[in-house]
């Protein structure tokens, strides 16, 4: 398995890239107006040395020695002046200063090459308008002290902070994600069977996402779970009595003296296996409409949906002499789950046929009403009481007198399939107040 990246090392190196990129632009910045700062500074240096030389000039010029000047200062040499006389006599200079003028600008900075190497030069008249003067400054040198003032002053003291910094980053988002090394081991250290919502109150922000959606993963898994346990519960304990049943048939078969009496038996057993299966094929239908949901959804029409459910059950009607008849329906449209609707139909339409007498018409109908399409089927048997329409949808519920066979389960299932597609579900007696009407109100998709 490769391995995967550390979090703490990804956040450590993005801290840190963005640290040093913001760092090198604020350095950059900073160098770069240091620079403009620290030319500025020399400038006004090389004008202040200037002035003080014409001020020398028009009062002390036949007092200087003109042949040369002495060196005090190991930058001296990057440094040069000239004093002309009208702008043509040389009458002092610097050692290193040329013969000739340094530039032919006579007012303000400008650049000049002598010697083999670049100045800046700033040149003035004296007052009296006199006396010309030039005062050099090498590039080099003063690029030189620039450039050391600000790296040993400003950037060597930035560059021994980044381990500093990266030290203090790695401390903090270790103490970042403490959160979630606590979550992690909270998790880690639960039985399989523990599914209590962690403890949101002490969580960070950003950590109360993560514990929200688990809080609701191990609510959902809690529920399935439970869904299981009784379902299994259910399962064992309703097939016990078909079971029951063929057993006791089939002992009633092999203790028979005569054929007619066996035969008999065979048959009720045979009929004890029709019921066991049937409650087989209803238990399984609900724990996959448990498991479905609506995430798949798609634009059905119900009426073709209730034409093939009708179709799928009119053979099984017919042989109990029970007729099944589709009305003038709407056309509308719903958004659901087709396969969760024909089980939904199929079930509506077995209990009615369980339920009506033979001779009689089960009739099915699709309606618009307002901004809802309703699934309506209904039938002529006994119908159900007020007072216990509601206890019908529970599982294995069965009302006391009840002759048809069934498993208690289809009602169950279709409000399994209501509440997914967050339909209506509601029942009231058949016409003249005969039998039983089961509606399902879906939202239509407008036409």
């Amino acid at each position: 398995m490769p391995q995967r990246a550390s979090l703490k090392w990804r956040l450590l190196a993005l801290a840190l890239s963005v640290t040093t990129l913001v760092w090198v632009g604020a350095a950059a910045f900073t160098y770069l107006e240091a620079i403009e700062e620290f030319d500025e500074i020399l400038d006004a240096h090389l004008a202040q040395s200037a002035s003080l030389l014409t001020s020398q000039a028009a009062h002390e010029i036949d007092e200087i020695e003109t042949e040369h000047t002495p060196v005090f200062h190991k930058y001296s040499p990057s440094v040069a002046f000239q004093v002309w006389e009208n702008g043509k006599m040389l009458r002092l200079h610097s050692v290193n200063a040329p013969g000739s003028r340094m530039t032919e600008v006579e007012n303000g900075f400008s650049y000049a090459t002598f010697g083999g190497q670049h100045w800046r030069v700033f040149s003035t008249w004296a007052d009296d308008g006199v006396y010309l003067v030039q005062v050099a400054e090498r590039t080099k040198a003063r690029e030189k002290i620039a450039n050391e003032i600000i790296v040993e002053v400003m950037l060597l003291p930035l560059l021994f902070a980044l381990p500093l910094l990266a030290l203090f980053l790695w401390l903090a988002v270790l103490r970042g994600l403490r959160p979630l090394g606590k979550l992690a081991r909270e998790v880690g250290q639960r039985k399989p069977d523990n599914l209590a919502p962690l403890d949101a109150l002490s969580a960070p922000r950003e950590v109360l996402p993560l514990i929200e959606r688990l809080n609701r993963l191990f609510a959902r898994i809690e529920t399935s779970m439970e869904k299981e346990r009784r379902f299994t519960a259910d399962a064992a304990h309703e097939l016990r009595t078909p079971v029951a049943a063929i057993k006791a048939q089939a002992q009633v078969a092999r203790a028979a003296s005569g054929n007619e009496e066996r035969a008999h038996a065979l048959d009720n057993a045979i009929l004890g296996c029709d019921r066991a299966a049937h409650l087989i094929d209803q238990l399984l239908t609900l724990a996959r409409v448990d498991a479905l949901d609506n995430r798949t959804a798609e634009t059905c029409q119900p009426r073709a949906i209730a034409a093939e459910a009708i179709a799928a059950m009119a053979p099984g009607a017919l042989e109990k002499g029970v007729q099944i008849e589709l009305l003038e329906s709407d056309e509308v449209a719903v958004r659901g789950n087709p396969e969760l609707l024909r089980i939904l139909l199929r079930n509506l339409i077995d209990n009615a046929v369980r339920h009506t007498p033979s001779g009689t018409i089960v009739r099915v109908n699709v309606v618009s009403e307002q901004d809802a399409a309703c699934l309506s089927v209904s039938d002529n048997g006994p119908g159900i009481p007020e007072e216990e329409r509601s206890k019908v949808m529970e599982r294995f519920y069965r009302p006391l007198g009840t002759q048809a066979g069934g498993s208690g389960l289809g009602l169950s299932i279709v409000k399994r399939i209501a509440e997914v597609h967050e339909a209506t579900l509601r029942m009231r007696a058949a016409s003249e107040g005969k039998g039983l009407c089961v509606t399902v109100c879906f939202k239509s998709l407008p036409q």
